[in-house]
């Protein structure tokens, strides 16, 4: 999660460097157009101050803007423009049309009142993960995941241990890191063991790509789509892992199957020993009390989960105080490299400039290197799709998807464009339109927009950032020919969460 490299890993549709932007920008395209055919719906799920305004100009220019900032986003390899820009400008000109089009109703007061409720929501989810991305890249300053790489690949495991542990480990710490981070450890562990076996690249990151995009289906802290899941209060913590079973069985179908090409041959064990730095287990156990904090908050104070975080980011905070006085008087403020082999300090201002000191852990470095593009770039989806929502096309796409498909299957198709398009955009649309549908089918909306990129090596950021890793070996044609291995594993998931939580299905919010 370094802020050198983020701009080219965190982005999920960046996979110009595979030749097939204009590919997925005909499929967004024409499905967004498809939607505008529809006739329009009023729904009063929406809220009252809601227009049916699909067919309007104004209507219309904010839908032509969101897809050309959208394309603009695709295209971000090849004309290097930060994906934050595109959404960040049309946000504000969707929400310019949005009030003049209430003023013209005479509403005028309207569009305030629902701009502010999509900048609460923004609100939270910046402060829960700019935490959490402080929390990991504190981490990684103190070496915790290089050293477990380190360890990994001195043990001399073979091919297939490795295919099997790094899968594992993908699964199990995507649910409390998160999907990005997690591939990008176990890539690195991949591409040390495997040398010049590309073979054995291929299926490594395809099996790393889809244990860490199953292991955060069933944790709110795994994905973007789960935690605004559970900050919109649709499923609880705990309820999450309902979704446990049918995500191992995603992840354990298509491993299965690929570990079949995976050579039993033991390469040499090599890579330098290294340890971690002083507070590192420390660090760990704050961030772990960081997130029963803000479970705490949510599920027993009825608080926004995000201010637990907050209090969290305090823990670190007072840790970083003492963490910093003992290096300095240790003479131990050294800056190593990070998992992606890069110093996670260079090109900032010098040590001797921040905050008057010269050694030393500083909080705010580790703030500062968080995915800022990323985050902004939540804010202008949020509030293009939140603006289009005040123009009606979410109701009608809510009519189309889960009363003219069914609840299901509408779902189902979630998953599907999670890979073509965007799960996060997707994700927020299905939670602003709120279709009335049981639990178990918010559940199975959950699995499977979490699962649901792993079908396409360009459908999530796990994919998008091995991409970028393993350049020129696990690209988008690679994924694409174990893609039918992928889909039958998210079949089966889909499978597992209607048998196993059949009983959910009768189960409403009220």
């Amino acid at each position: 999660m370094n802020a050198e490299t983020s701009p080219r890993y965190s982005n999920k549709l960046s996979f110009l460097k595979q030749g097939n932007s204009w590919v997925k920008y005909c499929i967004m395209s024409t499905l967004i157009l498809f939607a505008t055919a529809i006739p329009t719906f009023a729904s009063s799920e929406e809220g009252e101050h809601v227009m049916h305004m699909t067919g309007s100009l104004y209507g219309i220019i904010a839908l032509l803007l969101f897809i050309g900032a959208y394309s603009l986003v695709i295209m971000e390899e090849k004309i290097h423009m930060r994906k934050s820009k595109p959404v960040i400008f049309a946000a504000g000109i969707i929400w310019i049309l949005v009030a003049v089009a209430y003023t013209s109703l005479g509403q005028p007061e309207a569009a305030e009142h629902a701009i502010r409720g999509n900048l609460l929501e923004y609100a939270e989810l910046l402060l829960f993960l700019l935490t959490a991305m402080t929390y990991i890249n504190a981490m990684d300053e103190r070496n915790v995941f290089q050293a477990l790489r380190s360890w990994l690949v001195s043990r001399g495991f073979t091919l297939r241990t490795v295919f099997w542990v790094t899968g594992f480990l993908a699964f199990i710490i995507s649910p409390v890191a998160d999907n990005l981070t997690t591939a990008l450890l176990m890539g690195a562990v991949a591409m040390a063991v495997a040398g010049d076996n590309k073979k054995f690249l291929v299926v490594a990151c395809i099996n790393i790509v889809v244990g860490a995009n199953a292991g955060g289906a069933f944790s709110p802290f795994g994905d973007i789509t789960t935690l605004m899941v559970w900050q919109k209060g649709v499923v609880s913590f705990a309820e999450f892992f309902d979704l446990f079973v049918p995500a191992l069985l995603n992840w354990l179908v298509p491993a299965v199957i690929m570990s079949f090409a995976v050579a039993k041959e033991r390469p040499d064990a090599k890579g330098e020993s290294i340890s971690m730095k002083l507070g590192a287990r420390r660090v760990m156990f704050l961030f772990l009390c960081t997130i029963v904090t803000a479970v705490l908050f949510h599920q027993v104070l009825n608080l926004p989960p995000a201010a637990g975080m907050m209090l969290g980011l305090g823990y670190l905070g007072f840790f970083s105080y003492w963490l910093k006085k003992t290096e300095q008087r240790l003479g131990t403020g050294d800056h190593p490299l990070d998992m992606t082999g890069h110093n996670p300090d260079e090109h900032q201002v010098p040590a001797d400039q921040v905050h008057g000191e010269s050694t030393g852990f500083d909080l705010f470095r580790k703030i500062a290197r968080a995915e800022w593009d990323t985050l902004l770039f939540f804010y202008g989806v949020i509030l293009c799709v939140g603006g289009l929502g005040q123009f009606g096309y979410l109701a009608m796409t809510s009519e189309a998807m889960y009363i003219g498909l069914g609840p299901t299957w509408a779902n189902v198709l979630v998953g599907i464009l999670s890979a073509i398009v965007d799960n996060i955009p997707v994700m927020f649309a299905v939670l602003t339109m709120d279709p009335h549908m049981s639990h178990g089918q918010w559940l199975l909306v959950t699995l499977t927009a979490g699962v649901g990129g792993s079908l396409l090596s360009i459908g999530s950021a796990a994919g998008v950032a091995l991409m970028g890793s393993a350049r020129g070996i696990y690209t988008f044609g690679a994924h694409m020919k174990w893609t039918w291995a992928v889909a039958l594993g998210y079949a089966v998931s889909i499978g597992a969460h209607l048998l196993i939580n059949a009983h959910l299905f009768n189960q409403f919010r009220h």
